[in-house]
């Protein structure tokens, strides 16, 4: 198998890894030649497409100036002939607008075959002088690195105790594998009709409704399960998190934990935007979704064709304990862990990091001390912010990686 090097690997062609690359290129288009970008698919955005379209998603939670390209008036300048695919408040995009925009920054900044349709499966720090690391492909490959980006995304989807008891059963006493699923597995395209089947969706963020909006579409009687109230706000964290209103006391805030607990505080756990929010509560007047909140599975049982349920029960309301329900999708998120990461075992190994409840505590750069590699996405939350993991979030952590990439004297890499 081949082995070749490059200057820059960045794993993962999503929007975060669009935007470093955008901005690299603007601060030195010599750098064009020098990175090199790994993901299965061989294109760009290719997971956040297949993510839209699997739970029928038709516009964005982000502003129209949130996107990938370094001039933030370039999305609105692109709708100039279609602004009825700008959604208020704050001319949010359709689904369809944003990855055709998309589409144009990369054939700007003429990014079309600058992905390598690999996935990488290991990361090897390489002991050597100079210090490289070692990307192991799925081709069989190698490529020597100098600096590695890590941009891929969420961590692992969250299984609650009892589900993972559910699916650790043998064959037999096992429920059929679709009428269990994490919201990562559902493909709302393929399920052509749901009617006669009730679907219970567990959580309470943005994906457990566009989930029941699909679910109802089908034919299906939904229940929404929450262990709190539905919460309805425009953006996932407070628009304050965007600037200096919140980001400046966040930035002085010296204590790791303490900014673990501004993020998950400001986060709070998911929410529903108020346009998905209309929709459910039409549904809801209509007699196909019944809302649960203040409530959360116990145990489940499969009988014959259906799931029996077990709940904590709860005074405001009647449990469902009697109803039978055909499916059960878990929108319950993902759990970040850096030492889970698969591919970022050895990296720990060789340099042991400070961690926060599973976040990585990395430099200002966003780098991993004592090696040049850069982590981007969520797991770059206590120094970028609660947006970390959003579209505007791939802005704030560029801002801090590409000086370290683009300028010999930031670079600590022999």
């Amino acid at each position: 198998m081949a082995q070749s090097q490059t200057d820059i690997a960045v794993i993962g062609a999503g929007p975060q890894a669009l935007t470093l690359v955008t901005r690299v290129l603007q601060k030195k288009a010599t750098f064009r030649h020098r990175i090199q970008v790994f993901d299965p698919s061989g294109t760009w955005m290719t997971q956040w497409q297949r993510q839209f379209a699997a739970q029928e998603i038709d516009e964005l939670r982000s502003p129209a100036v949130h996107h990938p390209d370094p001039s933030p008036q370039s999305l609105r300048t692109f709708a100039a002939e279609r602004y009825d695919e700008l959604h208020p408040p704050y001319d949010r995009p359709g689904s369809r607008l944003f990855q055709e925009f998309c589409d144009t920054v990369v054939e700007r900044w003429q990014l079309q075959n600058h992905v390598i349709p690999a996935q990488v499966t290991r990361l090897e720090p390489v002991a050597k002088r100079p210090f490289r690391f070692r990307l192991t492909l799925s081709t069989g490959d190698t490529v020597l690195a100098r600096r590695v980006v890590l941009a891929t995304g969420d961590g692992q989807p969250y299984w609650p105790d009892w589900a993972k008891q559910e699916r650790a059963k043998q064959e037999g006493a096992a429920h059929p594998p679709e009428r269990l699923g994490h919201a990562s597995q559902v493909q709302l395209p393929t399920l052509k009709s749901l009617a006669g089947e009730t679907v219970l969706i567990v959580g309470s963020g943005l994906t457990s409704g566009h989930l029941a909006v699909g679910a109802v579409k089908r034919g299906a009687q939904v229940v929404m399960m929450a262990r709190r109230t539905f919460q309805e706000k425009v953006f996932d964290a407070d628009p304050g998190w965007l600037g200096p209103k919140y980001l400046k006391g966040f930035q002085a805030e010296a204590d790791m934990q303490a900014r673990w607990q501004l993020v998950k505080q400001a986060r709070n756990g998911g929410s529903l935007t108020p346009a998905v929010m209309t929709r459910l509560r039409r549904l809801q007047h209509q007699g196909q979704i019944t809302f649960y909140e203040h409530c959360q599975v116990k145990e489940a049982k499969w009988q014959e064709d259906s799931w029996h349920i077990g709940c904590d029960r709860h005074l405001s309301h009647d449990c469902i304990t009697d109803h039978a329900i055909h499916r059960i999708w878990l929108a319950t998120g993902t759990t970040l862990d850096i030492q889970t990461h698969p591919l970022l075992a050895e990296i720990l190994e060789q340099f042991p990091i400070q961690m926060v409840n599973g976040l990585p505590v990395l430099d200002q750069h966003l780098r991993w001390p004592g090696c040049e590699l850069f982590l981007m996405g969520p797991w770059a939350a206590l120094r970028v912010g609660p947006v970390a993991r959003n579209l505007f979030g791939g802005k704030l952590a560029s801002d801090r990686i590409v000086p370290a990439l683009t300028k010999a004297t930031l670079s600590f890499a022999a």
